[in-house]
């Protein structure tokens, strides 16, 4: 009998979702939106793990066990600072995070085979690396769920973290395209202010819009 795979964190799953299972391609091409997000979804994870919270904006952990993904614990490892009550700002720590955090979860799904990364130059001087879907079809997959979940009103608590992810981050249009699927838009942006951690990435996302695009690392 071959043994299940393993289920996607948040962070691989909203990766996932951020690339065109057609195309191969993207989807935000422009900013930190995705870098963001998937610090975002890294406390969105925690979170369901019972690891942490959010009083007064700032995140505090509230079990110190390092969970058993090493990627969530080098991040969980971060949030813990003796001597500062209550832990870092929440829109603060997306914000410094969100670069390490996105590189670290690109490279575990280009090791997977799931993305694949090119070595590219832009205006042939500044080096830059380019992802796209890799041979390991695992990004329909993750569009199939997120369909499931979204037919199912995003009646659980993994898929609401994540439904309010992509819509804090930008990508509710390209995932619910059309007229007819405004009211999904809609359902998703209700839960992103709902939801403190998507609240952190949506801020910086609309920050980096009013300072003209830029980003922050």
């Amino acid at each position: 009998m071959t043994a299940a795979a393993p289920r996607p964190t948040l962070p691989e799953e909203l990766v996932l979702l951020c690339f065109d299972p057609v195309s191969g391609r993207k989807l935000m091409r422009a900013g930190h939106s995705s870098g963001y997000g998937v610090a975002g979804a890294v406390l969105a994870e925690l979170r369901l793990a019972g690891r942490v919270v959010e009083e007064r904006g700032r995140v505090r952990v509230t079990n110190p066990l390092p969970p058993d993904d090493p990627l969530l614990a080098m991040a969980m490892a971060s949030l813990q600072q003796p001597g500062k009550g209550g832990g870092p700002r929440t829109t603060a720590w997306v914000r410094s995070a969100s670069r390490h955090l996105e590189e670290a979860w690109l490279t575990r799904l280009v090791k997977s085979g799931a993305l694949r990364v090119e070595a590219r130059r832009f205006l042939g001087v500044v080096p830059y690396r380019r992802y796209s879907v890799g041979p390991v079809e695992l990004t329909t997959a993750a569009r199939e769920r997120f369909e499931l979940a979204r037919r199912g009103g995003f009646a659980d608590p993994r898929a609401r973290a994540l439904a309010a992810l992509a819509s804090a981050t930008g990508m509710a249009g390209a995932l619910c395209p059309g007229r007819d699927r405004r009211p999904d838009r809609q359902a998703m942006r209700r839960l992103m202010r709902a939801d403190w951690a998507a609240r952190a990435v949506r801020k910086n996302v609309m920050r980096d819009s009013a300072d003209g695009g830029g980003g922050g690392g």
